[in-house]
């Protein structure tokens, strides 16, 4: 049985003091606990030492930790013949056993193992000293696109295999991690089952399934197969490491949520007197880049689940915490459960963070959401002609693909986030045809060993890719980032013009241009909650322009400026700027993925930038650092609706579209009403429809002015009910009382709260100073005489005290 190793001590020393000082023993004073899997910072905050980086201007107060040598310790008993083994050491690390060198490790991506045997058994030393990244990393950081020249270049972070945004992001602090990040345990030696991979190659009938074993020594193993409900449907056997074939009749089939069922197989495994399970799900997953036919010159880029073409609704993950050794389960289960409840079907692991823990992927498989995984590259060249380096990649790439390849939940490999892309618009801004540092990675190394590792799943270079160029809107995945940034889309092979800033060039309306097949990152700043903001700022900082409020927000300031301009106007307190940049982020991010969804198939995926936030911060993020969903993540829920009505504008014209996700065709009637802000209705139409199965079809035309005081409603039992506005936010003639009533019931530990208005209210809004609260719908529009239930949970339990909660709506600013 594995012991493990949780309980440590750490101290800190000036480079190269650790061994005199008698560190390798844990002796001397200043010594502070620590846990393990854990974070230096953590431990320091823990026991008094260090400020919380996260509070007030801390950030930068926390400096130091980087620049000393961290020597964490433990009393450890070991037996005659056992293994010492770390998941994870970030990431400069001598690992010693009584004051002797067991070994090094270099790479936080990697576990390290050493072999104990022969050592007395008994109580031991345990020491490992993390150095500074600044005495282990030498020589100048590769070249600088001229492009992205902010921090995140310049840096040394591409010369070590280490999380890449820990030294700062434009959303994420300068907090470089150091220690035990992942769990230490001692094991006996023996035969282990070190990896498997499942594989569905196909089902008709019955599914013809492999297991693909690699031992650490040969053995006899075997293998069983248990269904959902605990009844063996398969068995095989063999001797060391290899393939067994199994037939599996009747399969139940891993869908995403919005397709059916998650039944997960239970995988059992016997070697060695020893039994390892795992949960596998029967799948198969493809990409279909077959041409258009409708869009000559063009190819689709869709995934194919169990041969269904699906629309790709989801988001982009970022590390839950700058801390990744010190995220509880618990954080997992909240913001997964949340992006199941958004409507999502898809994750992505961005290739700036880490490759993420066990938890996360088996809660994917639970929730029936689908992970695009990137490498850990991210938009930087990389040193691919460091035969040192390439190794250390190789031997990072191997494990995490052996780790992750039997997830039902994996959908992509790719190779790495933006590499490509920001070098060829490198290359066009000075003229020049610029080899990529780190291409031998994402075209020979990695694709190298997933054909030997993961045939079965799709790989992809980078993203964005594919088509003439990089970021083309003829193939591939696209990143718009002209709705924030500025930069132009690429319609062909020629990167065009330069970026725009204004409020012009930023709007969110430019979605409407993006004729992207899939897009795996469009986002829009939002702040966070007030009550975020206030728990974590110094009072005297919580005002707009204040520099502890600017220190919060990691990209361009001004830019949200740019955006706001258009749709709310300019905010003059801190409480507006929260407001208005959160009703621009909802309203812009409706937007888009209703545009990207009425294009389907042409389009075949909107992944959000970002769906949560690892620091209390301004971002693009969906839910913020303390876990309140902001008004987009609301927007984003209605707008990724398996089936969606959503109004096309162009002029004085509007068209009204069906989009129907699921697998069964829609055949029903809908409302459609020109409404008045004061109340009643200029006109009334009702029309029947009819819409295939996993299609988007127009189902309405007709005339839409501009109109302050008119807003054009559906309503249907087949879809959530949806409204165009006739002028924007700031424009429209809203009565500043909407006649807005509250009603509260409560039901155990739950309340019900029933809101109605007389009169159009705009972004009705309940919230609390409690993050824990936890609303079933939130920041929607009522016409007059509307009325909506909202119940309210708290996270972890507990009772919902009415009292807690205001309800507001965006009228009183009109």
């Amino acid at each position: 049985m594995s012991k493990f190793v949780s309980a440590w001590r750490i101290r800190d020393f000036a480079p190269g003091e650790g061994v005199p000082a008698g560190a390798m023993a844990g002796e001397g004073e200043g010594w502070i606990p620590a846990s393990a899997p854990g974070d230096s910072y953590r431990a320091l905050i823990e026991a008094g030492r260090l400020a919380d980086p996260y509070v007030g201007r801390n950030e930068a107060e926390a400096a130091w930790v980087r620049d000393r040598e961290w020597w964490w310790h433990a009393r450890v008993e070991i037996g005659a013949d056992d293994e010492l083994v770390f998941d994870g050491l970030d990431t400069f690390a001598d690992i010693h056993l009584d004051g002797v060198l067991l070994g090094s490790a270099d790479n936080m991506f990697r576990s390290w193992r050493f072999d104990l045997s022969g050592r007395a058994p008994g109580t031991h030393d345990l020491a490992i000293c993390f150095h500074p990244t600044a005495l282990k990393v030498a020589g100048a950081p590769l070249p600088v696109w001229p492009v992205f020249t902010d921090r995140i270049s310049r840096s040394r972070r591409t010369l070590m295999r280490k999380a890449q945004f820990g030294w700062g992001w434009d959303w994420g602090p300068d907090l470089p991690t150091i220690g035990i990040w992942k769990p230490v345990r001692i094991e006996p030696r023996g035969a282990t089952l070190r990896s498997l991979n499942f594989t569905t190659h196909a089902i008709a009938g019955a599914a013809e399934v492999s297991i693909d074993l690699v031992l650490s020594e040969p053995a006899d193993i075997a293998v069983e197969l248990l269904d959902p409900q605990g009844v063996s449907v398969a068995r095989a056997a063999r001797h060391g490491s290899g393939r067994v074939a199994m037939t599996v009749p009747d399969p139940q089939l891993w869908w995403t949520a919005d397709l059916g069922a998650q039944p997960l197989y239970a995988l059992v495994a016997s070697i060695g007197g020893r039994t390892i399970r795992h949960r596998v799900g029967i799948r198969t997953i493809a990409i279909d880049q077959s041409p258009d036919p409708d869009e000559p010159g063009t190819s689709f880029f869709r995934f194919v689940l169990n041969g269904v073409p699906i629309f790709a609704r989801g988001a982009n993950w970022v590390p839950a915490s700058s801390f990744v050794g010190a995220i509880p389960d618990a954080t997992y289960r909240d913001l997964l459960e949340r992006a199941a409840g958004a409507n999502m079907n898809m994750i992505r692991v961005w290739g700036g963070g880490i490759y993420e823990h066990d938890i996360f992927y088996a809660e994917c498989d639970r929730l029936g959401l689908l992970v695009w995984q990137d490498f850990m590259f991210a938009c930087a060249p990389y040193p691919d002609d460091d035969p040192v380096f390439v190794e250390n990649v190789r031997a990072e790439v191997s494990e995490q693909v052996s780790r992750l390849r039997h997830h039902a939940c994996l959908a992509l490999w790719c190779g790495n986030n933006e590499n490509q892309g920001i070098q060829f618009f490198a290359d066009h801004a000075t003229g020049t045809a610029t080899p990529l540092a780190g291409l031998k990675f994402y075209d020979e190394l990695i694709p190298g060993i997933l054909a030997d590792l993961d045939s079965a799943t799709p790989y992809w270079p980078g993203s964005p890719w594919g088509g003439p160029s990089p970021n083309s809107m003829r193939g591939g995945d696209v990143h718009n980032w002209t709705v924030w940034h500025g930069i132009p889309l690429v319609p062909d092979t020629e990167a065009v013009g330069g970026n725009d800033s204004s409020p012009e060039g930023v709007a969110f309306t430019r979605y409407a241009e993006d004729m992207a097949r899939f897009v795996s990152e469009f986002g829009i700043q939002g702040a966070p909650d007030i009550g975020t903001l206030a728990r974590w700022m110094a009072p005297g900082d919580l005002v707009l322009g204040s520099q502890g409020f600017l220190e919060r927000i990691k990209d361009v300031a001004d830019k949200a400026s740019a955006m706001m301009v258009p749709v709310t106007g300019l905010p003059a307190t801190l409480r507006d700027y929260v407001d208005f940049t959160m009703l621009t982020q909802a309203e812009g991010l409706k937007f888009g993925i209703e545009h990207y969804r009425r294009r389907k198939p042409h389009c075949s995926g909107a992944l959000i930038w970002q769906h949560n936030d690892c620091w209390p911060c301004v971002s693009w993020s969906l839910i913020d650092h303390d876990g309140v969903a902001k008004s987009a993540w609301y927007a984003t829920r209605r707008a990724f609706a398996p089936v969606l009505a959503s109004f096309r504008r162009e002029g004085d014209m509007a068209e009204l579209w069906i989009t129907n996700d699921t697998l069964a065709p829609l055949c029903d009637s809908a409302t459609i009403q020109l409404a008045s802000l004061e109340g009643g209705a200029e006109w009334t139409e009702r029309l029947a429809f009819e819409v295939p199965a996993n299609a988007s079809r127009r189902i309405w035309r007709g005339t839409a002015r501009d109109a302050a005081d008119r807003v054009l409603l559906v309503r249907s039992a087949a879809f959530a009910p949806n409204r165009l506005l006739l002028a924007a936010v700031k424009d429209l003639a809203l009565a500043r009382d909407p006649g807005l009533r509250v009603g509260h019931v409560r039901a155990g530990a739950t309340l019900r709260v029933t809101l109605s208005a007389e009169r159009y209210a705009l972004a009705v809004q309940l919230r609390s100073e409690d993050p824990e609260l936890r609303f079933s719908d939130n920041h929607f529009d009522l016409a007059g005489g509307e009325q909506c239930v909202v119940t309210v949970t708290r996270n972890g339990g507990g009772e919902v005290r009415r009292e807690a909660i205001e309800a507001t709506s965006w009228n009183g600013r009109a």
